[in-house]
């Protein structure tokens, strides 16, 4: 469904505000996906088992992805003159930044009237949800970093083939060369210990390039992502119950990048996946979700999820 929020247009998908089997309201978990992905990136299972557990699951589109509103009046972004800049310590002018999409985020939960939240972020859906709860703590019960990163300079950066993939266009503008690309590429990223078969990520794949396809959109969200580097010395002041969640084996956003994260987060705990690169395969999912539900249960004794 469409709904207004910081003033544009996010698609969302909400599993429901009805009460637990019990009558009591079920905590929300808000969901927040990464660059270019869309609300569909999020493993069917992982979002079964969240609901079974009795939690109200929000996902939604991030500006720019998926169905929510494209910002084309912004024109195309100059990725490599924002790179550029990026390596030489220069000011990055982003068309919006990270904080205007943790605005979108906090504007989901005002229009769906939602109090507080458990908020998870994967990838640059984590620097979003380390943006939310800094700019809104009161409305956060916990955060969960995934694959993620303060975004401080001098940590290890993306393998050089990985990187050279994430920038590489495909072969023509058509779908099936879409999707021969984003195959490649998340083959490369993929986690080692816990492969997909070809034919499941291609059928993936293909189901979110035929939802939606706009290229322009991750290259304006990926500016936003290299503009934000005074993030990491703002961690400091994250209040909230924090968990990093990080592959030991991720070649786009290295081991490296989660262990500075909770290191610069007051109190924050870190779990590294072995075996996990940087994706959600159903092997990483069953090793995610205890933690997951786990740190859920910690931020109040009062409330029990149900694991299954």
């Amino acid at each position: 469904m469409k709904i207004r929020a910081n003033g544009i247009d996010i698609e969302v998908e909400d599993s429901g505000a009805g009460p637990d089997a019990q009558g009591r309201p079920r905590p929300v978990v808000l969901l927040i996906m990464g660059l270019g992905m869309q609300l569909t990136a999020w493993p069917p299972a992982m979002v079964q088992a969240l609901g079974d557990a009795g939690l109200r699951v929000v996902r939604f589109d991030n500006r720019d992805a998926g169905l929510s509103q494209r910002f084309d009046a912004l024109g195309k972004p100059r990725v490599l003159w924002a790179g550029l800049k990026y390596r030489l310590g220069w000011r990055i002018r982003p068309p919006y930044s990270l904080q205007d999409m943790a605005l979108d985020a906090l504007g989901v939960l005002d229009a769906l009237q939602i109090d507080k939240a458990h908020v998870v972020g994967a990838s640059m859906g984590g620097m979003i949800a380390q943006r939310l709860a800094l700019l809104a703590p009161g409305r956060v019960l916990s955060l969960t970093s995934i694959m993620s990163s303060s975004g401080a300079r001098g940590l290890p950066e993306a393998r050089p083939d990985v990187a050279r993939m994430l920038l590489t266009p495909p072969a023509d503008k058509s779908l099936d060369a879409a999707i021969d690309r984003s195959v490649r590429l998340f083959k490369a990223i993929g986690s080692p210990a816990y492969p997909m078969r070809d034919d499941e990520l291609r059928a993936i794949v293909g189901a979110a390039a035929r939802r939606s396809l706009y290229p322009h959109g991750i290259l304006r969200q990926l500016i936003a992502v290299a503009a934000d580097s005074a993030r990491a010395d703002a961690l400091a002041g994250v209040t909230v119950p924090t968990l990093v969640v990080h592959g030991r084996a991720d070649p786009l956003v290295p081991f490296a990048c989660g262990e500075d994260t909770a290191r610069r987060i007051p109190g924050a705990r870190l779990v590294g996946i072995d075996g996990m690169g940087h994706d959600l395969p159903p092997g990483v999912v069953e090793r995610l979700l205890p933690v997951l539900l786990a740190h859920f249960e910690a931020t109040n004794p009062n409330m029990k999820l149900d694991e299954k």
